[in-house]
Formats: structure tokens, sequence, C-alpha cells
């Protein structure tokens, strides 16, 4: 099962994403994307590890994403992801980096064993970016969304705690 969770900045989802791992009975890997390059993103990093059970396995990868769900996805195994857009920040700064890593995670997802858990930030429904690399920024994570979307079994959207679910069922 595959589910892709898009919410806005302290929306829930990351939450919700913790809440279905556990749920799932499998052991749990959680992947993070997060790089502390500053005060402020150390303590969000902080946070998610003080909510995390201690059981729990930490794989730590800004970039190479692909490979590290296909190391550690098993049919026994819920890999959560938190998050895609800073993995998407961290890839943008290299355009050949960019697409290779992109691609890999779209051909890899489907035949990835066992429960996958995607959370990414929607940034796309505010007001058009004035920067050209925001404007970027937003266009690539929008269509990473889409074609993760596709998919992926699951598609849900957080909104002050409260998630819609938007393809499948919730479980």
């Amino acid at each position: 099962m595959k589910t892709l969770i898009l919410g806005g900045a302290r929306s829930g989802k990351s939450a919700l994403a913790e809440r279905l791992a556990e749920e799932s009975g499998l052991a749990v890997t959680y992947v993070a994307t997060a790089t502390a390059g500053d005060a402020e993103m150390a303590e969000r990093i902080a946070h998610h590890r003080s909510r995390r059970p201690a059981a729990w396995t930490l794989a730590e990868e800004p970039v190479a994403l692909a490979h590290c769900l296909r190391r550690h996805a098993a049919p026994d195994r819920c890999l959560l992801v938190d998050c895609l857009t800073l993995w998407l920040a961290n890839s943008l700064g290299d355009e050949e980096t960019f697409q290779r890593e992109r691609a890999a995670l779209l051909e890899s997802l489907p035949g990835l064993p066992g429960r996958i858990i995607l959370v990414s930030n929607e940034v796309g429904m505010g007001i058009v970016p004035l920067g050209e690399l925001s404007r970027r920024f937003v266009d690539e994570a929008g269509r990473l969304h889409q074609d993760l979307a596709r998919l992926c079994d699951q598609v849900v959207f957080v909104a002050a705690g409260l998630p819609l679910m938007m393809k499948g069922n919730f479980p």
C-alpha cells in the first residue's frame, strides 16, 4: 500500500502519517529528508524525533531517496518518508541530480514491497511566488504530487488536523 499525505505547514500531516505507520503493525523505518541548516530547522527536526517511538529505525537521506527506499523496503516493513518537499528542495540545486532522482523515485515506487507513506507540503494553493526559484519549486512540487498521486493507492489531504480522502479508502 502506497499513501501520499499532503497538507500545509503544521496541518497535522506528519502526525497522521505517524499514526498510520504505528497502526500498520509493521516494523517502521522513518526516512528523514531534512538537514539541519539552521537553528530553526534543527528545532523542527528535534520535535519530529521526540514524537517517534523508540522502536522505529531511522534512515536519513536528503537526496538519494529512491536508493534509500529500495534498500529499506520489505514486505514486513512500513517506510514513512517525511518530507518530499524538503527532498525536492535538496535536489533542485543541481538539475542533473534532480532529474535523475525524481525519475528514480517514480520508477521505484510502484515495485516497492511493504507499506510506504509519503508526506509532502502542498505549496501550490497560494499566490504565484515572485522569484524564479520559488516559482520553479512550486511548479516542481505540483508536478511531483500529481505523478505520485497517480502511483499511490491512497491520497490524503490534511488541513487543521483533519484528513480528507482524495483517493482510496481511509484505513
